[in-house]
């Protein structure tokens, strides 16, 4: 017979909710929850927590341990007041001595190496200018530079001839602008090779020709004579140039090419008009001798110095005398185009380099516009026969100046006009600045 199921006590059930503690913020303040709360929620509320907790922590311990600023160890080092260090005054006076000590033998070690620097500097540009400086002359012309003297109430400057007057001198397209204004005029350009020298002139009531750029600086030993006519008819006549047309005999100032004839530039600064007659009586005994350049209304016959008017010099006085031109014209190139201007009347065509091309906006010299330009301009004037020149190039940075006489040179340029001599014509320009060194300066 089946047994009826045992009956069980029925028990109580409890129901345990597991309780966790949990940091939510860094004021350690404990949050209780529950196990049925939202799962996902929760998790990622604690990691969140969790996270930035043990990043603040880790931020702050930093903060109290980590190493000092470097201000603070300057500061230490120098026996200044630390917050970060507790000390006596004794050990912070003792620092700071010791810190004294230690920045003054700095400052003695980095001024000795400074002073070495120095010298080497010194040094090292001394020996290459005096490595790539070319030699000095020692021509009859170098003799005169070096003893040459103003003129004075007597005249111009004697000198002892010396066989080798210009021996080994090469002479040079290079204009020597302004060549009153030189230590010593017209010997020093020639001296160098330059076969073109300028001359300003201003007459006075006495019907005298002075040399001068203004006329407040004038001087009455200063004048056209003393200065160029003078010491160029002693070197003709020393020379042994006797006439001009004779081809067994030597023409111009230069032994290396006797060929070449001098030019001699008179820029009138006061009224053409009225110095016009005063210079062709002060030239005509040279044109007696025949050593000036003339034109005889059918050839231009060459002499050993050819003399051209600028500045205030009056053209149709130029061509006035057609048979007999011995004062040649500087006509300006930017109107070359004109047919008046010929190799009959004139000899240079000149103009300032800023109205040719105008302003030079690199420091690599001319652009690619500008130099073609130029070539158009000076080929223009050598197909008339004449000489372009340009003046008022830039000077300085000496390194824009030599890439400005290269580029005029590449572009065939009748005559340079220079103010730095030595440079110009004795220096080779790609030398002249080395590494930001300026090795020839003006002479």
């Amino acid at each position: 017979m089946e047994q009826a199921p045992e009956k069980t006590k029925s028990e109580p059930v409890v129901a345990v909710r597991p309780v966790f503690l949990r940091m939510v913020s860094g004021d350690g303040t404990p949050r209780r929850f529950h196990d049925d709360e939202d799962e996902t929620g929760s998790q990622d509320s604690s990691a969140i927590s969790l996270e930035e907790i043990e990043g603040r922590k880790k931020s702050e311990w930093y903060r109290r341990s980590g190493p000092s600023s470097w201000r603070s160890d300057l500061s230490w080092w120098c026996g200044l007041p630390s917050r970060d260090r507790e000390e006596s005054v004794p050990e912070r006076r003792a620092r700071r001595r010791r810190c004294c000590q230690r920045v003054g033998v700095v400052v003695v070690v980095l001024a000795i190496f400074g002073v070495i620097a120095g010298v080497v500097y010194v040094s090292f540009v001394t020996t290459l200018r005096r490595r790539l400086a070319p030699p000095p002359g020692h021509s009859g012309l170098q003799h005169i530079v070096e003893t040459w003297k103003e003129p004075d109430s007597k005249g111009a400057f004697k000198f002892d001839w010396r066989d080798d007057f210009s021996r080994d001198i090469v002479p040079k397209n290079c204009h020597s602008h302004n060549d009153y204004w030189r230590a010593v005029p017209l010997y020093a350009a020639l001296a160098v090779g330059c076969v073109s020298v300028e001359a300003d002139v201003w007459l006075t009531e006495e019907k005298e020709l002075l040399v001068s750029h203004s006329w407040k600086s004038t001087k009455r030993v200063r004048t056209l004579r003393s200065l160029y006519l003078d010491p160029l008819t002693n070197i003709f006549e020393n020379r042994n140039v006797s006439a001009a047309s004779t081809e067994d005999r030597e023409t111009g100032l230069f032994e290396s090419d006797p060929n070449i004839s001098t030019i001699l530039l008179i820029d009138f600064k006061s009224k053409g008009r009225e110095i016009w007659p005063v210079l062709l009586s002060q030239l005509q005994p040279l044109r007696d001798r025949n050593w000036l350049t003339y034109y005889d209304g059918e050839k231009l016959i060459q002499g050993p110095l050819t003399v051209v008017g600028t500045g205030n010099t009056p053209f149709d006085l130029v061509q006035q005398n057609a048979t007999n031109r011995f004062v040649f014209f500087d006509a300006p190139l930017l109107s070359i185009s004109d047919a008046k201007y010929n190799a009959t009347n004139s000899y240079y065509a000149s103009t300032n380099i800023k109205s040719a091309i105008g302003r030079i906006w690199t420091m690599n010299g001319l652009s690619r516009k500008q130099f073609d330009t130029i070539k158009g301009q000076v080929d223009a004037a050598q197909e008339k026969g004449l000489k372009s020149r340009y003046w008022d190039t830039p000077p300085w940075p000496i390194s824009l100046r030599d890439s400005v006489w290269r580029t005029l040179m590449d572009a065939g340029v009748g005559m340079l006009n220079v103010d730095d001599l030595i440079s110009a014509t004795r220096w080779n320009w790609g030398w002249c600045v080395i590494a930001g060194l300026t090795l020839c300066g003006n002479s």
